[in-house]
């Protein structure tokens, strides 16, 4: 990839133009350019479609790899690099996102969850993802799948918002433009829809053929274009169950084989020096909510965020916004878990007298 790019600096090329080039699926090319970016070795230039051109540094990547193969033939393997101490003792090494943060791998099915993912997504499985806010769908999805388009559904998510519609442009006339359905399937990426529970049937319905044998759809709005899926075009969701007006229709359900059910990983926590009580505290919780005895525990993105407080406003703090942060109804349970691990009275964070 790097050598292409770097074969002319002054030249772009869209995911298609490389894939072609490379004689690689769309999927793995779009994949290696988001892997070029991130590290800086090319650049994005437009979103739709995405072209990319050489950097200052592309040059000198190409240098660390393999030719490409022309299309047809199968070059010799690259060579395999020595397993980091943390690989070679079973545990991968964190993935980073696109946000620069540091995504670490979990168990499925005897695979390290990143690895599991990519592998359905080439056998074009569709997954699923469902648990309760907070415990690192999105991070997982964004770890596994550097090419990603997001949608954020919610009760107001429209066709449109799918497809694509008309907007103005400069000149006063009105301009289609494609929405992340289409661009993804235009180039092959993966389309991640965050919240697809809280979008409405019948807007969903718009993806199916997509998603189906099919692999195509009809834009109406854009004088009835079809649109046909290249090749590693793939829809992955996430569901939040307990959150009102979350709907899992068995349209949905049946059109997704894979559905995984993701929790927080307390352990995790632990190893990223969390205060161990604040962990104590949420494990305990977890327990009751399974038991049914309250209704809401923190998750991983509630312990991270007690760490950032208690860095910065005091350990007391913290633990008070825990407290604060729960639901009224389960707010004296929470209030008395956390008094007790503590060994002194905590009630949720609130102003003081003036100063």
């Amino acid at each position: 990839m790097a050598q292409v790019l770097a074969g002319d600096d002054r030249m772009t090329f869209t995911v298609t133009e490389l894939a072609k080039a490379l004689g690689h699926s769309g999927g793995a090319v779009g994949n290696a350019c988001e892997t070029l970016v991130a590290r800086g070795e090319a650049e994005q230039i437009g979103a739709s479609p995405r072209r990319y051109r050489a950097t200052a540094t592309t040059a000198q990547a190409a240098q660390h790899t393999p030719a490409p193969a022309p299309p047809g033939t199968s070059g010799p393997p690259p060579a395999r690099k020595a397993a980091p101490p943390a690989a070679q003792a079973g545990r991968p090494d964190p993935v980073i996102r696109p946000n620069g943060m540091a995504y670490h791998p979990r168990a499925l099915a005897k695979l390290p969850d990143v690895e599991a993912l990519q592998k359905l997504r080439t056998a074009g499985v569709a997954v699923l993802l469902y648990g309760p806010p907070g415990t690192g769908k999105t991070s997982l999805i964004e770890a596994a799948f550097p090419d990603l388009v997001t949608v954020a559904g919610d009760g107001d998510t429209t066709v449109g918002d799918l497809v694509g519609e008309y907007t103005q442009d400069p000149g006063g006339g009105y301009t289609f433009v494609y929405g992340p359905l289409i661009t993804a399937m235009q180039e092959g990426r993966a389309l991640l829809l965050d919240d697809a529970t809280l979008i409405s049937p019948k807007v969903l319905a718009a993806l199916y053929p997509a998603m189906d044998g099919r692999c195509q759809i009809q834009v109406k709005a854009h004088k009835g274009e079809t649109i046909t899926a290249a090749e590693g075009f793939y829809v992955i969701a996430g569901h939040n169950p307990g959150v009102h007006g979350a709907v899992l229709t068995e349209a949905l359900s049946s059109r997704f084989s894979v559905q995984i059910q993701v929790g927080s990983d307390y352990d995790l926590a632990a190893s990223l020096k969390i205060q161990p009580k604040a962990v104590r505290i949420a494990r305990r919780l977890a327990a009751a909510q399974e038991a049914g005895d309250v209704g809401w525990a923190p998750q991983l993105r509630e312990l991270i965020a007690f760490q950032k407080i208690s860095d910065v406003l005091g350990m007391d703090a913290a633990f008070a916004n825990l407290v604060g942060v729960a639901p009224l109804e389960d707010r004296d349970t929470v209030a008395h878990l956390v008094s007790t691990v503590t060994g002194r009275p905590v009630t949720a964070l609130a102003l003081g007298r003036q100063l």
